[in-house]
């Protein structure tokens, strides 16, 4: 095994620019996949900066494309660096880091929306929950197109404690569009508060580290680009499954410029609505009149342990789709008019 002495002085050997790159492989950013490249590699740097320490760490970075993230990440002397990269065109070229990095880059070509990471690493890493993070990080500048799904996706295991987060408490460092980041960073009160708001803050600590403007990257988007750290609590604030708690926030936030009973209200069936959304706002100490962007993370928390008893009492509940009814009196309003 190399010293420590020799560890750190690991750089990568001089290589071909990522413009080079991207001619050599005839690489083109498709826009049906929303791909955009970032070729300055002192952005780069300094997202890997932002990640934190990650001095023989191992690493999982997500849609390197053609590797300028990569060649940040390697110069930041991890122990490992594992990439996982969908689009087959990228691969030579971060296969090419790979031969000058012996023995630090591993690349599955694979799709990052079902790739089983908690097999990926050394169990020596897990840590307990309550501990430090473990020395694994995430990190990625995802495609528009799957990062939302993706970070939705990771919060549940963040929330179970599972995939990238059977090792601990993973600290996470992605690139949304700016409009993202802002929501997932966004404060009660504010116009950009929604869903991943809640969501993403009553998981996670989630700071949004820096912008970085369009204009970096190959093409161009319409749009700036956010970087957004996250680390997941100890105690999440929301101390209920994620799919009862993500069916009330989606709940409160479809009328999001409408009082926040008018959502809350859609958790029950029309025959009690009334009564129950009552019931639920009355016991969470709730005033009804508030905008769900004015909700706080414990108003959140109230309405949820609420609505997890109202369950408890009534398992029919939860299974209750108000979407799932408007189809259903839609084919059934179509088929009397058909019918007549």
């Amino acid at each position: 095994m190399a010293s420590a002495g020799k560890l750190n002085t690991f750089r990568l050997p001089p290589l071909p620019t990522i413009r080079e790159i991207i001619k050599l492989f005839k690489l083109q950013a498709l826009k049906q996949l929303s791909q955009n490249f970032l070729l300055d590699l002192r952005l780069t740097d300094k997202i890997v900066r932002k990640a934190g320490n990650l001095n023989n760490a191992y690493v999982y970075e997500v849609g390197p494309g053609p590797g300028g993230i990569t060649r940040s990440i390697l110069n930041a002397n991890v122990a490992e660096l594992l990439v996982v990269e969908k689009d087959t065109r990228f691969i030579p070229g971060l296969q090419m880091l790979c031969d000058a990095a012996p023995g630090k880059l591993r690349i599955v070509h694979g799709d990052v929306l079902t790739f089983k990471v908690e097999k990926a690493f050394p169990e020596s890493l897990r840590r307990r929950w309550e501990d430090e993070p473990p020395n694994v990080h995430i990190i990625g500048n995802l495609p528009f197109s799957v990062s939302t799904p993706l970070i939705v996706k990771w919060l549940g295991n963040v929330s179970r404690r599972d995939g990238p987060f059977a090792y601990g408490r993973t600290q996470m460092t992605l690139s949304f569009q700016k409009e993202v980041a802002d929501r997932l960073t966004a404060n009660t009160g504010s116009k950009q508060r929604s869903r991943l708001s809640i969501m993403a803050q009553h998981l996670c600590s989630v700071q949004h580290v820096f912008t970085i403007p369009g204009k970096a990257f190959i093409p161009k988007p319409e749009v700036d680009v956010g970087v957004v750290h996250f680390t997941p609590l100890v105690q999440p604030t929301i101390q209920q499954p994620f799919e009862l708690v993500e069916k009330v926030v989606q709940n409160v936030f479809q009328f999001r410029r409408k009082y926040c009973y008018r959502g809350l209200g859609m958790l029950f069936p029309e025959a009690q609505r009334s009564e129950n959304t009552g019931k639920l706002l009355q016991l969470a100490d709730v005033d009804p009149t508030l905008r769900p962007c004015q909700l706080a993370l414990s108003h959140f928390k109230a309405l949820c342990d609420v609505y997890r008893k109202m369950c408890d009492e009534d398992p029919s509940l939860f299974a209750y789709n108000f979407r799932q009814e408007l189809k259903q009196s839609k084919s059934r309003g179509q088929e009397e008019s058909g019918g007549l």
